[in-house]
C-alpha cells in the first residue's frame, strides 16, 4: 500500500519522482505529495485524489526546482484524504521532511510526549510523530536521530527522510514494509517496488528490516539500526522496461489476461527436464517429500484462492492432507503444527504484511517454509526457507489475472512432484498430465480468442444488482476467484457459493433475472451441478454455465453456456479463470470503472 520515491543526483528531483509515482499508483492512494530542496529550504506540495493533480499544481514537477527530494502517494489509515494529512510531513521548523508506508503503532503515547514537549500538531496522522522525533533527537547527526526514533517506534515502516542542513543527502529505513534503492550515474533512488526507477536504473538494492540507508549522488551507505555499517551487494534487475507499460492495450489488466500464455509457460518450462518436473529451488530430498504428513497453505486474496484449489489438487494427486487458511486469520487461531508438517505462503508482491507474518511465525516455531512469490528479493523470497518463483513479470493492475494463473501453475507442478516421489500416480498417469500441462498456454490462446462473443454478453449485465458464482470441488475454488475479480473491479455485489450449500439458505437470494454464473468443469460432478442450475432456474435466475468442450447436456440447463478445451480435470482453473476474467473486465469497462485502480484497494497489502 502506499508509494514511495526519492531521488538526488545531478537531474531535476520533482519530474523524476512523479515519474515514478505514477509507476505506483497500482499500489492503491488517495493523495499525494512531494519535498523538493531548492538549495535554500525544503518546499511541499499536497493534493488529494489522483497523482494527475499533483502533476498539474507543480506543472509536471517544473515549478519545483531542485535535485534532491521525496514524494508519496498516501493510502488514508489514521486521518481521512486531505491536503493536511498527506505526506510529505514536517516538523515545525520545516527543516524535516517525512514520508512513510506502514503504520506507527504506539504513536499516540508518542505523541503525547511530543505535546508535553511543545511540539505543535497540525494532522491526524501516525507519520508526522515521526517528524517531530526526528527533530527531538537531531543533534546534527542524521543517523543517529533516526536509529534513535527507530528504536522508539513499534509497528511498519518504510521511510524517505531529508534534513534541509544536509542538502547533499537523502535517507531511507525500512521495517515490515518494502524499500528498495537504487543508483545510476546520475543519481540515487529510493522507492517501494522496481517499477518506479526502472526507467532510470537496473541496479537496485533490498533495505533489509530495521536498516537505514544514506543516499548521496553518486554514493549508497547501508548501516543496521544501532548504526554499524552494512556491506550490501547489488541486484540486476533483467525486466524487460517494456511489461510495466500498456504496450497498446486500453488497460494493464487486459494486457496483463492477454500475458497468461507466456507467464505459464515461463513457469513451467525451467521445471520441466527429460519429461520430468524438477523443482531445484525446493531443496527436499525425495525422503522428505515422503515424510510430509500434513501442508499448510497460507496467503490473502487471489492467491488464498489458488491454495483452495491446491487443496484438492494436492489431497487428490499425492494423498497428502492439506489445510488452506487465510493469512490473517493464521497465526490468531493458534495453528497446529506437528513434526512432518510443512508450511507453503503464496503471495504475487512477497511482501503481504499477514502472509510474511505466517511465514514468521512459522519459522519461529522451527518448521521450514516454501514461498511461492512472483518478485525476486522480496521479504518473502529472503526470508523462506525455499522460493519458487513464478515469473510472472512486473504485474501492474490492482486484480491480479497473469499472476494467479502462473501460481495455480507452480502449485499444479508441486502435486505432480510429490504425487510422483511418493508413488501414488503412476508413470503414465503422469506423463498424460505433464502433456496437459504443457497444453494450457496454447488452449488459453483459443480461449482469448473469444472475447468478442464474452463482451457481447458482458454489455447485457454492466446495470446487473447481484451475481452469483456456483461450483463443487474444483469448481468451487474457481467461483471464488471469479466472483472476486467482478467485485473488484466492477463494483457488483457478488458471492460464490459450493453448489451443494445453495439449499442451506443460500438460494433465497435468487430473484427474476438474477444472474448465476455456475462452474462444471468436473465430469464426476456434472450431474450434480446441473440439478443445481435446474434449482435456480426455476426461481428465475438466468445462467451462464462454464463447462468443457462436448458437455451438451448442461445447455437444457441453462441460458449460455461456454466451452472451454478440455484438459485434466486438475487444471481446469487455468481454462476457466480466462473467460470469467474477461467478464469481470468488460462488466467493469462497461460501467466506466477505474479497472486497473479500482477504489479502496491497494496491490501489495503491507499493513495488517
Amino acid at each position: 500500500m502506499c508509494g514511495i520515491v526519492g531521488y538526488i543526483g545531478t537531474e531535476q528531483a520533482a519530474p523524476i519522482i512523479l515519474d515514478g509515482l505514477s509507476k505506483l499508483e497500482y499500489r492503491g492512494y488517495d493523495s499525494a505529495g512531494m519535498a523538493i530542496f531548492d538549495g535554500e529550504k525544503i518546499n511541499t506540495r499536497k493534493a488529494v485524489g489522483r497523482l494527475k493533480v499533483l502533476e498539474n499544481l507543480t506543472h509536471g514537477g517544473e515549478n519545483m526546482k531542485g535535485t534532491s527530494g521525496i514524494g508519496h502517494t498516501r493510502w488514508a489509515t489514521h486521518g481521512a484524504p486531505s491536503d493536511i494529512n498527506s505526506h510529505p510531513h514536517m516538523n515545525n521548523a520545516g527543516t524535516i521532511a517525512v514520508v512513510h508506508n506502514g503504520i506507527i503503532e504506539n504513536y499516540i503515547p508518542l505523541k503525547k510526549k511530543m505535546q508535553d514537549k511543545g511540539y505543535q500538531f497540525v494532522s491526524e496522522t501516525d507519520t508526522e510523530v515521526l517528524a517531530h522525533l526526528l527533530d527531538y533527537y537531531y543533534k546534527g547527526n542524521p543517523l543517529e536521530a533516526i536509529t534513535k526514533v527507530l528504536h522508539r517506534v513499534e509497528g511498519s515502516y518504510a521511510l524517505g527522510i531529508m534534513f534541509a542542513d544536509q542538502p547533499d543527502k537523502i535517507f531511507a529505513a525500512r521495517k515490515d514494509s518494502p524499500l528498495i534503492v537504487g543508483k545510476s550515474d546520475n543519481g540515487s533512488f529510493i522507492a517501494s517496488d522496481v517499477p518506479a526507477i526502472l526507467k532510470y536504473t537496473r541496479t537496485v538494492y533490498y533495505v533489509d528490516n530495521q536498516e537505514v540507508v544514506e543516499l548521496q549522488q553518486g554514493s549508497l551507505r547501508f548501516f543496521s539500526v544501532d548504526e554499524e555499517e552494512i556491506e550490501k551487494q547489488p541486484v540486476t534487475i533483467d525486466w524487460d522496461a517494456n511489461a510495466a507499460e500498456k504496450a497498446g492495450y486500453e488497460h494493464f489488466m487486459l494486457k496483463e489476461i492477454y500475458e497468461q500464455p507466456k507467464t505459464i509457460n515461463d513457469t513451467i518450462s525451467p521445471r520441466i527436464k527429460d519429461n520430468d518436473i524438477v523443482i531445484e529451488e525446493l531443496n527436499m530430498s525425495d525422503e522428505e517429500i515422503k515424510e510430509i504428513t500434513k501442508i499448510h497453505i497460507v496467503a490473502c486474496g487471489s492467491a488464498y484462492h489458488t491454495g483452495v484449489t491446491a487443496k484438492y489438487v494436492i489431497e487428490g494427486l499425492a494423498r497428502i492432507p492439506v489445510e488452506v487458511d487465510v493469512a490473517s486469520e493464521f497465526r490468531y487461531r493458534d495453528p497446529i503444527l506437528q513434526k512432518g508438517n510443512m508450511v507453503i505462503v503464496i503471495s504475487q508482491s512477497g511482501e503481504t504484511a499477514d502472509t510474511l507474518a505466517a511465514l514468521r511465525e512459522s519459522r519461529e516455531r522451527g518448521f521450514k517454509v516454501l514461498g511461492i512469490v512472483n518478485v525476486v528479493g522480496s521479504s518473502i523470497a529472503r526470508e523462506a526457507d525455499s522460493v519458487m518463483y513464478t515469473w510472472a513479470g512486473p504485474e501492474i493492475a490492482v486484480a491480479t489475472t497473469k499472476a494467479y494463473s502462473a501460481q495455480l501453475t507452480a502449485l499444479y507442478m508441486l502435486a505432480m512432484k510429490f504425487a510422483r516421489v511418493r508413488g501414488t500416480i503412476d508413470q503414465e498417469e503422469f506423463a498424460g498430465m505433464l502433456t496437459d500441462l504443457r497444453c494450457l498456454p496454447d488452449q488459453i490462446e483459443l480461449l482469448l480468442g473469444q472475447k468478442e462473443k464474452i463482451q457481447h454478453f458482458a454489455n447485457r449485465y454492466v446495470g446487473a444488482r447481484d451475481i452469483f458464482f456456483i461450483g463443487r470441488g474444483i469448481d468451487y475454488a474457481i467461483s471464488l476467484e471469479g466472483s472476486l475479480k467482478l467485485k473488484e473491479i466492477s463494483y457488483i455485489h457478488s458471492e460464490a457459493y459450493a453448489a451443494g450449500e445453495l439449499k442451506h439458505g443460500t438460494i433465497s437470494l435468487i430473484e427474476d433475472g438474477t444472474l448465476v454464473v455456475a462452474l462444471a468443469t468436473q465430469p464426476d460432478l456434472f450431474q450434480k451441478t446441473i440439478s443445481n442450475m435446474v434449482e435456480v432456474k426455476a426461481r428465475g435466475a438466468f445462467v451462464m454455465a462454464v463447462t468443457i468442450e462436448g458437455n451438451k447436456a448442461i445447455e437444457k440447463a441453462s441460458d449460455y453456456v461456454i466451452y472451454i478445451p478440455k484438459t485434466n480435470p486438475y487444471f481446469t482453473n487455468s481454462l476457466a479463470i480466462i473467460p470469467l476474467q474477461l467478464f469481470s473486465y468488460y462488466v467493469a469497462v462497461g460501467r466506466g470503472c477505474d479497472v486497473d485502480k479500482p477504489r479502496n484497494l491497494a496491490k501489495s497489502v503491507t499493513v495488517e
